[in-house]
């Protein structure tokens, strides 16, 4: 870890040391008291082991026998329904295992000095890590976690509103910053009509935000054999959860609603199968049902927007909004108005915010000039 704390999995132990382990484990279950994780602090690194002062996790090699990357061969094979199916059914079964362990909060895992796996870090998505990376602050304190939809919602917005504030190039001129703003606003107002009052509290459920066709290693069947990039993994509301927004091969912005959905009712479909096999059958709160209430009141849209820094605005204008005004029979004045309830000092937040773009802009010239200068130096030496 960055702290110089050392993990390593109980299987690669000394024999006498696994043994104590699992006897420590077994004990603590039957006691009925928390188990540790099979991961053991380990101490025995050199200071030459630590030179590079950075965090990593190495839990897995993935032999090239073992699986292929599902982005290889998704485009050229898409279509093949047999393969489509092993997909979408071991996807299922892996929605469900995570499902089926209900957590009591949202947020991210955590192993401890002690080797125990605890639900005690604010819920670290890819789209916060991304926004930091950018130097734009989310102010969400590492040791925060959530016990309602509605705060983690509000808290997860304050992110879009800070990405308006303080990335330079967050508009390209003052109908983008009101187009912009008054979503944010409208954002914040209707997501109550999206969201189950009666699952407000949780239950909460284990979820891969980063679930793409790279992270995902199948066989030749289209199997999965592996997952990573897990470490963008939390716990978050279980409305949340939706089949892979990339059935379709669209971005977020381009999904078209008719398109997606036959996809989505075929994972669904598999799904529901599968759940009707499972444990899962017994529980008196079906996944399935869920996902697909969520489809139905606009959750799905609602919930992509909110992870999506960049298509938030498309998919509130496409798939929201509409959804509020149908029977509306004018509504030209909502970005007169809507911008004024973003923020108390409008005015002077949209002039610094053209000024941070014009300023982006000429920082941005300046190196391109700069490279073009050096290659033309480069060819003619």
């Amino acid at each position: 870890m960055s702290t110089n704390e050392t993990f390593t999995h109980a299987k690669n132990l000394p024999y006498l040391t696994r043994c104590i382990h699992f006897l420590r484990r077994r004990l603590l279950s039957m006691l009925g008291r928390p188990v540790p994780s099979q991961y053991v602090r380990n101490q025995s690194g050199t200071s030459a082991d630590r030179e590079f002062d950075i965090g990593y996790l190495l839990i897995e090699y993935i032999e090239e026998a073992k699986g292929k990357m599902l982005s290889n061969t998704w485009l050229e094979k898409q279509d093949d329904m047999k393969l489509r199916s092993n997909l979408y059914r071991d996807l299922s079964r892996i929605f469900l295992s995570l499902a089926n362990t209900p957590l009591p909060k949202i947020g991210s895992f955590v192993i401890d000095n002690n080797g125990f796996l605890r639900l005690a870090n604010r819920p670290l998505s890819l789209g916060i890590q991304e926004l930091e990376n950018e130097e734009i602050p989310t102010c969400m304190p590492r040791d925060y976690t959530y016990s309602t939809v509605d705060s983690y919602v509000v808290d997860t917005l304050s992110f879009h509103d800070n990405r308006l504030q303080h990335q330079p190039n967050a508009i390209n001129d003052v109908g983008d910053y009101i187009y912009q703003s008054s979503a944010l606003v409208a954002m914040r107002a209707i997501f109550p009509l999206f969201f189950r009052r009666d699952l407000r509290r949780g239950p909460f459920t284990f979820m891969l935000t980063d679930l793409h066709q790279s992270n995902i290693f199948v066989d030749e069947a289209w199997h999965i054999t592996s997952l990573v990039d897990i470490e963008w993994g939390c716990s978050l509301p279980v409305e949340m959860l939706q089949p892979p927004h990339w059935l379709t091969n669209k971005g977020v912005d381009q999904i078209v609603t008719e398109e997606y959905n036959k996809a989505r009712m075929e994972f669904m479909n598999i799904l529901a199968d599968e759940e009707e096999r499972g444990d899962g059958a017994s529980n008196t709160m079906k996944l399935s049902t869920v996902m697909n209430q969520a489809w139905e009141m606009g959750t799905f849209w609602y919930s992509l927007a909110l992870s999506s820094p960049t298509g938030l605005f498309a998919l509130f204008g496409k798939k929201l909004q509409p959804q509020l005004t149908e029977k509306c029979p004018d509504h030209d004045a909502f970005h007169q108005i809507m911008p004024w309830y973003w923020a108390r000092d409008t005015v002077s937040i949209v002039t610094r915010k053209l000024a941070d773009r014009q300023n982006y802009d000429t920082r941005l010239r300046q190196v391109f000039e700069g490279d073009t200068h050096t290659n033309q130096n480069f060819n003619n030496s």
